[in-house]
């Protein structure tokens, strides 16, 4: 499972200031008291950047990595040789997903810390994860059958459904909200919490002002495009413009000379820029996919007109999702109109 689309984004006019990633369980310093550490995923995307953050006698953690027992060993690494003998005091997790939250509930039982994250996420991953070990619910298998879904690939979905919980540890039971305009103090660093939406209910970044430097999460990647999905959870929401407007809202809101720490690829400047060839991007997307609705076409049929890639069995769901969320938006703007067949198949037709 991984959180990032397949639909390349151009990167262009971006400046990447370390010319090397950290080794697994080495930890690198970006700017004074911020440490990068690079954990292994187990996905197409093989990777994720955790950041901690010296914060007097102690270390705050920025996401975890996945729940697994080499993420661990890497970890117990880092508690004995890159801590300098100071505990773990402090964990934030940007969103829900298990490359950020996975390790959250062993981070807080083995310090005895608590977990900072925002509302939405913290209860939708505690509810995504009760779906380990249930059937597939007949809503969302009906989802998929009206994206297009083969039988072959409705039991492909009624395989996996609920695999999600699989690689997060158990979450505790109370957590620290975190919300638009919170002030956090670490290492005598200001950080003003800045939320995002769309691929995630409500994303966490972290913005010190002072020294300019937004640890940015998946909100702000430099050369890929996170994905931002439909879910049958969600059918009938609009996440793609959620998304488009929180990027627009981050252009508008912090400055383009900031030093950005995403939780893929590597540290970059050209916030703004990436912004707007997201932005771009998405909206290029739409265009060509409301030229391919002159014919009705159904959710998988649309592929083409989003991803540069041919979609394999690997990043199909995603994919799906990628179209199902575009199409919507499409329909939210009143572009497109949306027809159920008898056979619980939607058409989607140019307005």
């Amino acid at each position: 499972m991984s959180d990032i689309s397949q639909a390349p984004i151009e990167s262009t006019g971006l400046a990447y200031p370390f010319d090397r990633v950290p080794e697994p369980a080495e930890m690198m310093e970006v700017a004074p008291g911020i440490h990068w550490v690079r954990m292994p995923l187990p996905f197409q995307l093989d990777h994720i950047n955790l950041w901690l953050l010296e914060d007097g006698d102690g270390w705050t953690v920025v996401d975890t990595g996945v729940a697994s027992d080499e993420v661990k060993a890497l970890w117990r690494q880092v508690f004995q040789t890159g801590l300098k003998g100071k505990p773990v005091t402090g964990l934030v997790v940007t969103h829900l997903h298990p490359d950020h939250v996975g390790l959250a509930g062993w981070f807080t039982r083995k310090w005895g810390i608590e977990l900072r994250m925002s509302r939405t996420d913290f209860l939708m991953c505690r509810n995504l994860v009760l779906d380990t070990g249930r059937d597939a619910p007949q809503e969302a298998l009906d989802f998929y059958r009206a994206a297009g879904f083969s039988e072959r690939g409705l039991e492909s979905y009624r395989k996996r459904f609920g695999n999600f919980g699989e690689r997060v540890s158990r979450l505790p039971d109370i957590f620290r909200r975190l919300r638009e305009g919170d002030k956090l103090t670490i290492g005598g660093r200001r950080w003003r919490v800045v939320v995002g939406s769309g691929h995630a209910p409500e994303h966490v970044c972290l913005y010190c002002e002072e020294d300019r430097i937004l640890i940015s999460g998946d909100q702000v990647l430099p050369r890929i495009s996170s994905n931002v999905s439909l879910h049958p959870t969600e059918a009938y929401e609009n996440p793609l413009e959620d998304w488009i407007e929180s990027c627009k809202r981050i252009r508008a809101n912090l400055p383009g000379d900031v030093l950005v720490l995403p939780a893929h690829n590597e540290p970059f400047y050209g916030l703004h820029e990436r912004l707007t060839q997201l932005v771009d991007g998405h909206e290029d997307g739409l265009s060509k996919l409301l030229d391919m609705l002159d014919e009705p076409k159904r959710a998988i049929d649309v592929f083409p007109a989003l991803f540069k890639r041919k979609i394999g069995p690997e990043v199909f769901f995603m994919a799906t999702g990628e179209s199902l969320a575009h199409l919507n938006c499409l329909i939210g703007r009143g572009l497109a109109t949306v027809s159920r067949d008898e056979k619980g198949v939607n058409w989607y037709r140019r307005a």
